[in-house]
C-alpha cells in the first residue's frame, strides 16, 4: 500500500511540475538545435508519460524544430513513456486491483480474454490509431496477462506510423503541405505489412502447444 501511494504522489508531483513549465518547455523545445536532442528526447518521454499537454501537439513542435529527426525523437519518446507506464501500473501494486475490478463485469472479462489471445495484432493496431488514449492502452496492457515482450515490441512497432505522422505534420506544414498525403498512404502500406507479418509469422506462433503444464501466472515475475 505504502508503494501504491509513494508512486501515486511521484506522479502528481511530475504532472504539476509539467503544467507550471509547460509554455517554457515548449518555447524551448521549438529553440533547440541539434546540441540539444538529449534533453529534448528526455522532455518527450516525460511530456508521453504524464500528457499535460496533448502529445501530437508536442510531437508536431518535435517535427517543426528537428524534421525528420524529430520523428525518432517522438517515437522513442512515446515508446518508453508506454513501457515506464505499463512497469509503473504491473509492478507498483495496481494489477491486482485492476483484474478484480474487470472480473466485476462479463462484458469486460470477455475483451480482456480476446485481448491477452490475440495481444500482438490487437496492441500493434491499436496503437496505429492516434485518437486512441496512449495512456488508457498502457495502463489496460500492465492490468492484463499479455507477458512484457510482447507489450514492448507491439507498442513500438505500433507506435511508428503514428508518431512519425505527429512529427512529419508539424514538418510538412512549416515546409510543404503535400507531404501529408504521401504519409497517409505510407501510412496504409505499413498496417498491410504489420498485419502480413502477424498472419505469417506471429500468429502461428502464438497457437503453437506450448510444453509443461500450462497455468495461469500467479506474481508479475511469473507473466514476463
Amino acid at each position: 500500500m505504502r508503494q501504491k501511494w509513494l508512486m501515486i504522489a511521484l506522479t502528481a508531483g511530475a504532472v504539476l511540475l509539467l503544467w507550471i513549465y509547460r509554455n517554457d518547455l515548449l518555447l524551448w523545445i521549438e529553440q533547440a538545435d541539434a546540441s540539444s536532442i538529449i534533453p529534448v528526447t528526455v522532455i518527450a518521454v516525460f511530456m508521453s508519460l504524464f500528457p499535460v499537454i496533448p502529445y501530437p501537439i508536442v510531437g508536431g513542435v518535435i517535427g517543426a524544430a528537428y524534421g525528420p529527426a524529430g520523428a525518432l525523437i517522438v517515437w522513442f519518446g512515446s515508446t518508453a513513456a508506454s513501457i515506464i507506464f505499463f512497469m509503473m501500473v504491473r509492478y507498483g501494486g495496481f494489477q491486482a486491483g485492476g483484474r478484480k475490478l474487470i472480473a466485476k463485469s462479463k462484458y469486460s472479462d470477455k475483451i480482456t480474454l480476446m485481448f491477452e489471445k490475440n495481444a500482438f495484432m490487437v496492441l500493434t493496431v491499436l496503437r496505429m490509431i492516434p485518437v486512441i488514449p496512449s495512456i488508457i492502452l498502457n495502463a489496460y496492457g500492465g492490468i492484463s496477462r499479455i507477458s512484457f515482450f510482447i507489450y514492448s515490441i507491439a507498442s513500438a512497432i505500433g507506435k511508428i506510423p503514428a508518431m512519425i505522422l505527429f512529427a512529419m505534420i508539424g514538418h510538412s506544414i512549416v515546409t510543404n503541405p503535400i507531404e501529408l498525403l504521401y504519409m497517409a498512404v505510407i501510412y496504409i502500406i505499413f498496417l498491410a505489412i504489420v498485419y502480413v507479418i502477424y498472419r505469417r509469422w506471429i500468429r502461428p506462433a502464438e497457437k503453437m502447444p506450448q510444453s509443461g503444464v500450462n497455468h495461469i501466472p500467479d506474481s508479475p515475475a511469473d507473466r514476463i
